[in-house]
Parts: structure tokens; C-alpha cells; sequence
């Protein structure tokens, strides 16, 4: 593979011109396609195999009022008015009457028609908006209209507020800040790493070009197929920083190469040729985990593994040809240092006493600071990740309510006026729906069981029509309560008794269900994620690196910096610790978010693996020293580790300055495990294991040189002719 790479690098580097109108062209005709295609990002789950989606799709088919996205318009009257006076009322009634003729509206329910909804003390009016349509099919300018509806009621001094599955302002915006903030940071980083204002640039010009492909072929693939907003976001996070990552591990062998002597073809050649094996495996790692969401059977989770997939890979072909034509253009630029503040020392002559004598380096004193304490080092960091861990065995996964909403959230506000005056409870209705009635009786023998059950605050019919009959059902507690999902499985499990007599078949669907299901289906699904995910990527590393024991201790250290991050991020946002830190409403973990984690993390943490343990097995393959490989080798992979890891926790950082509670959690978690991983795991605990284990490391069975070709993933057979050239000046 080294030789083939080499020889795609020197294409590439010869070939300059073309190759960057290649992929101009490319970028061209993806804007093109998503311009005139129409695509767009929407927010259709479904969630096959699961009682809350069936309960759905019975109800589109059948009744198709209640079959599609729904919102809570909570109305509310302060000091000594009520709802009920007759200002008030008539603003409210007029704004219904108004919002039945919006268009995809199918059925609104007044709070004052035959199923009243007013809070005791008369401050309160709920009312309900049906859609024809799913929620992420309701249109814009729908929403708009619902907005304009309203007016006569707050025209009358109402306070109107909403909730439910879809409403106005329900989308958050995704603002382009946080990627600027991240890719400002990676330039400074990047600036202080090179100490070359062109070296510092090229990653991050890649990196945007790889992205701005991405997100036009994604918004081209939308046209036809449901990608989740989401989708974008973590194909943005994961696209942006594995292109810098990719493009500094190249660059900064490169930037060596011509320390080292060599002319800019051979450099950016063997640069290509020797790091681009680790950039090669790191990539397929990543991609190997974030297509094993598909096993999890949840579509807008497989397609955001996809999207995300996609953005990884075309991150590695950039890095592989586009890079090194920006390096044929930039020539001698790329050595052109300049004195970065705070950086003591003139930056080529450090850069060259590095290249010379690696020894020398800051990484290289971490590195044998690690091999001479190995074993208290080692004792220290697994303590240290296991006490972070500890919160993770308290981990309640859920989807957010209205609850973790922040104060000044239509959403949060509709909450909490529906919960002082109608109880927690009515913020998650369920929806239980009896199919095969025939006439009132059994909808009425259906109803009372259900008000028996414990848990249950009010049972009543809504609808009937065709056979189908819908009551809802609202809980003693709050949608994201563990005790609703107790009561959403006890009516289940006592299916048969309730519906004894009828000749009705009942299920349980509505949000606040098809949450439940969510986390259930992805709780499930975890083992075998993780089976496939771990056991492919075992066998990849295995064969990148010709030995069981690497692959094993990659694993072993994700295991556990993920678990340290599952448990910084238990702490922060669902015990609440972060509340006064981060402005945050405590809340269970978002369902989710672990297998996210797993799947990013877990690819994430095997590049930095690559990374380190390519240059300590390149060392090793030249040298037999296993204990003084790893010395060497950490030292070497030390300095572009720890900037890509710094870059990659800045943009996830960057993701955290948002409203929204979720992507503020997975910014989060991304942030801590990053961080975790590359510091506490790839350049502390795995050069003191590998320390440890000395040549047994590379231990493999002999079948292996019979049977498994070697792909060189060092570039030793490349690296042989340059190894002795001296550094000039």
C-alpha cells in the first residue's frame, strides 16, 4: 500500500493543475445539483418495529386526523384576568376559529368546546392543532401562518406559548459560529505547530473544501431521500476536523522530508507514502464505526452514520491528492517560518533541531517520562478514567422535554404553564388507540381500564371513526418521568385484560411513547453495535499492524476514556453539575447519544491509535528495539497528536455555544472523550502498556507472513533510502 500511495502523492504533486480542477469541478457540480435538485434537511423519524410507529402508521391510514405532527397551543392570562373573561375568551376563540383554516391543519381542538381544557384557577387554556402531515413534512410558511392566527388572542393580553411535536420556531437554527470559532482556534494551533503561516493555512483550506462537497452532495441526496437536520451537524463536526487532522499528519511528515533535505516531489511523495498508510486506516476505522449505526435499524440514524461516513472519506482522498498538489503550488512556502507569539525561539531553528534530533522535544521528555514511571503511570491514568466513570452507572436515557428547554424557549414556557395548571402529566399525553371497535361500548369498557390503571391521571375519548377509536391518556407524571415509561409497559403487558370483551386490538403510540420506544430499540441495539463496530475494526487493525495485542489494548483504552466521558457527561447535565457552569437544566442523557458516542468516539480514538502506534512500529521495524521504539515513536507522533486533538476538541467546543440543549450535550461529550482519548489514553497509558510488554506486543502468529499480505502501513520499505539523510542548516 506505501508504494501505491507514494506513487498517488507523486501523481498528485506532478499533476497539480488537474487534480485541483478536479476537485473544483467536483464541488462545482455538487452546488449545481443542490441548487436545482431543491434538497433540503427535514426532521421525519420514523422508528420501524416499534408499537409507537405501528400506532402511527395505523393512524394515517385510518385517521389520518390524528396521524400526523401535532402541537399544544397553551394560552395564559396574568394578574386578575382569567381566560375565561370575556376579552380574553373571545381572542382565544377567534385565533381557533383561525387556525382550522390554516393550511395542513386537519382538526383543532378549542380549550372552551366539548372538551374543555381550563386550569382550575381559570389562568390557563390548552388547545390542540392536528396536521395532516408528519411533522417534518409541515411546511414553513404553515407555521408562519399559526403564528399569524394567534394574533387575536394576544391582541387580547394572552400569553401564547407551544409545545407538542411540531409548532413555530420548533427547528433550532443552526448558526455558522461555532465552525468559525472552531476553525479560528485550528489556525492558531496549526500556526503554533508550524510556525508557517502557508503550512498553517493548507489543512484548513482542504479541509473546508472537503466540506463544502459534503454538505452540497448532502443537500443533493435530500431531494430524494429523508436526511435529519442533525445529519449535517455531526457530518460537519466529524468532516471539518478529521480533514484538518488528516491534513496535518501529511503535512507535517512533508514539512520533515524537507527539513530533512529533500526536494518537493520526493518529500510530498514519501510524505504521502508513509503517513498516508495511518491516514488510510484511520479513516476506515472511522467510517467502519459510523456505518455500524445502520445495525441499529432507527433510519435517520443510518443515515446520519452515512452522511457522516461520507464526509470522513472524502476527508482522506483530499488529504491524499488534493493536499499534495497544494504542496507542489505552495514549494518552499510551507518551510517560510515566521515568530508566532508566545512561542519562544526562532520557529525554524527549533523546527529543524526537532527534525534533527527528536530527542529534544517536549513530546519526546513526556514520552520517556512515561516509559521510566510505567507502572505508577498506568495504575494513575486507569484510576483516573475509572473515577470519571463512576456517574456513567447512573446513566437515564430519554429525549429532553420541554423541561431542559432554557427559560426563554417557547417550549420550556409552554411546559411549565401546563404543568402548574393542568399537572406535569398532560405535558406527554399518550395516545392509546383501540382498533376493531364497534360502537361506544367497547370504547367505553377500553377507557375505564385504562382510568383504573395505576399512574393515570384522566382516560377519554377523542375520536372515533372507521372502526378506530383514540383516547387519551394522561399520565400522573412527566413525559421524560421513568414512571410514564412504567406506565406505558403496564399497559402493554395488561393489553389482553383491557382489552377482554371488546374485540378491540389497543395500542400505545404519541410522543411521549414513541420516546420511550426510542430508547428502548437503542438500548437494545447497543451489544450488537458494538460486536459488529469492535469486531470489524479489530480485524483492520489486526492486519494494519500484523499482531492481536495493538488491536486489543486500541479497544481496551476506548472502552474507557468513552466511559470517562459517559460519566463527565452524566455529571454535567444529568445530575447538574454544570447548571450554574454551562446555563443548563439538569435532564436524562439524550437516548441517542451513546451510540453516537460509541460509533465517534470509538472511531476518533482508533486515528490517534494509528497515529502513535505507526510511528512506534515504523521505529520498531528499523530498529528490533521494542522498549526504545516507543520512547522514540510516542516522541515523534507527540507534537501532530496533540495539535489534531486539540483541534478536533476546539471545533467540538465551538458546538457547545448554542441554545439547544442537545447539541450542547453532544458538543459536550464529543469535547471530554476527545480529550480523554488523545491525552490520558493514546500518549500516557498505551506507550506504558506497550512499555511493558516489550516485544511480546508484536507477537503473531506465523501464518500471518504466509498468508496476509503486509501493507506497510509505516512506509518502511519506502523509508529505507532516506533513512540516514542529515537535516541542512
Amino acid at each position: 500500500m506505501s508504494a501505491f500511495l507514494f506513487r498517488l502523492g507523486r501523481w498528485a504533486f506532478r499533476r497539480r493543475r488537474r487534480v485541483l480542477a478536479a476537485w473544483l469541478a467536483a464541488l462545482v457540480l455538487t452546488a449545481v445539483v443542490a441548487g436545482l435538485s431543491g434538497g433540503s434537511t427535514n426532521d421525519v423519524f420514523t422508528i420501524p418495529g416499534t408499537e409507537s410507529q405501528d400506532t402511527t402508521d395505523l393512524l394515517e391510514r385510518r385517521l389520518p386526523a390524528f396521524g400526523g405532527g401535532q402541537a399544544q397551543v397553551v394560552m395564559a392570562t396574568h394578574g386578575g384576568e382569567k381566560v375565561t373573561d370575556p376579552g380574553p375568551r373571545a381572542g382565544i376563540e377567534k385565533a381557533f376559529k383561525e387556525l382550522a383554516d390554516v393550511p395542513q391543519v386537519a382538526s383543532v381542538t378549542d380549550p372552551f368546546g366539548d372538551r374543555p381544557q381550563v386550569s382550575r384557577d381559570g389562568k390557563v387554556a390548552l388547545g390542540d392543532v392536528q396536521f395532516s402531515t408528519s411533522a417534518g413534512n409541515v411546511e414553513q410558511s404553515t407555521l408562519d401562518a399559526v403564528q399569524r392566527a394567534v394574533k387575536p388572542a394576544q391582541r387580547a393580553g394572552v400569553q401564547v406559548e407551544y409545545s407538542g411535536s411540531v409548532y413555530p420556531g420548533w427547528q433550532t437554527e443552526i448558526s455558522e459560529a461555532p465552525e468559525l470559532a472552531g476553525l479560528v482556534v485550528a489556525l492558531i494551533i496549526l500556526l503554533i505547530t508550524f510556525g508557517a503561516v502557508v503550512a498553517a493555512f493548507l489543512p484548513i483550506v482542504t479541509a473546508v473544501i472537503g466540506i463544502a462537497i459534503t454538505m452540497t452532495g448532502v443537500t443533493a441526496v435530500a431531494s430524494v431521500v429523508d436526511i435529519a437536520s442533525a445529519s449535517t451537524t455531526v457530518a460537519l463536526m466529524l468532516g471539518l476536523s478529521c480533514g484538518i487532522d488528516y491534513g496535518l499528519f501529511i503535512l507535517f511528515r512533508h514539512r520533515n522530508n524537507l527539513l530533512a533535505g529533500m526536494d518537493g516531489e520526493e518529500a510530498a511523495a514519501l510524505a504521502v507514502g508513509t503517513a498516508g498508510g495511518s491516514v488510510v486506516f484511520a479513516a476506515l476505522t472511522v467510517i467502519i464505526a459510523l456505518c455500524g449505526l445502520s445495525v441499529v435499524g432507527i433510519p435517520f440514524l443510518t443515515v446520519m452514520g452515512l452522511c457522516a461516513a461520507a464526509s470522513v472519506l472524502i476527508a482522506m482522498l483530499i488529504a491524499l491528492t488534493l493536499l499534495p498538489a497544494f504542496l507542489g503550488f505552495a514549494g518552499g512556502r510551507v518551510v517560510s517560518f515566521v515568530r508566532v507569539p508566545g512561542r519562544p525561539g526562532h520557529p525554524e531553528r527549533i523546527a529543524r533541531r526537532s527534525a534533527n534530533d527528536p530527542g529534544s522535544t517536549a513530546g519526546a521528555a513526556w514520552a520517556r517520562f512515561v516509559i521510566r514511571a510505567r507502572v505508577p503511570v498506568l495504575i494513575g491514568g486507569v484510576a483516573l478514567l475509572g473515577v470519571l466513570a463512576l456517574p456513567a452507572t447512573q446513566i437515564e436515557l430519554g429525549l429532553p422535554s420541554g423541561a431542559s428547554k432554557p427559560k426563554s424557549d417557547t417550549q420550556r414556557k409552554a411546559y411549565d404553564l401546563i404543568a402548574d395548571g393542568f399537572g406535569v402529566g398532560a405535558n406527554g399525553p399518550l395516545l392509546v388507540v383501540a382498533d376493531g371497535v364497534d360502537g361506544q361500548e367497547p370504547v367505553r369498557r377500553i377507557t375505564a381500564a385504562l382510568g383504573d390503571l395505576p399512574g393515570v391521571t384522566s382516560a377519554e375519548p377523542v375520536a372515533r371513526r372507521n372502526g378506530v377509536a383514540v383516547i387519551q391518556v394522561v399520565p400522573r407524571t412527566g413525559p421524560s418521568d421513568p414512571a410514564t415509561a412504567d406506565l406505558v409497559h403496564r399497559i402493554r403487558d395488561r393489553r389482553a385484560s383491557i382489552e377482554e370483551g371488546t374485540g378491540a386490538h389497543v395500542t400505545v403510540g404519541g410522543t411521549t411513547a414513541s420516546n420511550i420506544d426510542v430508547s428502548s430499540k437503542l438500548s437494545s441495539a447497543l451489544p450488537v453495535f458494538l460486536v459488529v463496530v469492535i469486531g470489524l475494526a479489530f480485524v483492520l487493525l489486526t492486519f494494519a499492524f500484523r499482531t492481536f495485542f495493538v488491536p486489543l489494548k486500541s479497544i481496551a483504552g476506548f472502552l474507557l476514556s468513552v466511559c470517562a466521558a459517559f460519566g463527565a457527561q452524566v455529571a454535567m447535565f444529568q445530575w447538574g453539575w454544570g447548571r450554574h457552569l454551562l446555563d443548563i437544566t439538569p435532564t436524562e442523557t439524550v437516548s441517542f447519544l451513546p451510540i453516537i458516542m460509541l460509533a465517534i468516539i470509538f472511531g476518533l480514538s482508533s486515528d490517534y491509535e494509528v497515529f502513535v502506534v505507526s510511528r512506534i512500529k515504523e521505529d520498531h521495524t528499523a530498529t528490533g528495539d521494542a522498549r526504545g521504539a516507543v520512547e522514540r515513536g510516542t516522541g515523534a507522533a507527540a507534537r501532530v497528536v496533540t495539535a489534531a486533538a486539540l483541534i478536533m476538541f476546539s471545533i467540538f467546543v465551538a458546538f457547545m455555544v448554542t441554545d439547544d440543549p442537545i447539541i450542547r450535550s453532544i458538543g459536550f461529550s464529543f469535547a471530554v472523550g476527545v480529550f480523554l482519548d488523545a491525552f490520558v489514553v493514546r500518549l500516557t497509558l498505551v506507550p506504558a502498556v506497550m512499555a511493558l510488554a516489550g516485544r511480546h506486543i508484536w507477537s503473531h502468529p506465523r501464518w500471518f507472513d504466509r498468508h496476509l499480505p503486509d501493507p506497510d502501513i509505516e512506509g518502511h520499505r519506502l523509508e529505507r533510502p532516506h533513512r540516514d539523510r542529515p537535516v541542512e542548516g
